[in-house]
């Protein structure tokens, strides 16, 4: 028995300022997970990091990650990783440090 595929999207980190991004469907990235492009096929997920690999000027490090689609067909993390990727820094900057709560 083979195992199902999970669809999947392309992510990579901002080359500027390291947000994490996504690939949509018009080609742009995005930084919300939602609004990324879902691959439901290995063609279509090569053609999309292809894409995303060939614009080192806008993002760093892209690949492809499996996700969980939500009623809508809309993409969410399905991996701990992910989930904490879409979440933002796990750490505070000193700048974060002393703002006053």
């Amino acid at each position: 028995m083979t195992k199902a595929q999970h669809p999947q999207v392309v992510t990579a980190n901002h080359l500027l300022d390291g947000d994490v991004i996504y690939l949509t469907e018009a080609l742009d990235w995005t930084r919300q997970i939602t609004e990324a492009a879902v691959a439901h096929d290995p063609r279509r997920a090569a053609a999309l990091l292809d894409e995303a690999q060939s614009r080192p000027h806008e993002a760093v490090g892209p690949y492809l990650t499996p996700v969980a689609l939500d009623a809508r067909g809309r993409p969410g993390p399905l991996h701990f990783r992910e989930l904490y990727r879409t979440t933002g820094p796990t750490f505070l900057t000193d700048e974060a440090q002393n703002v006053p709560v």
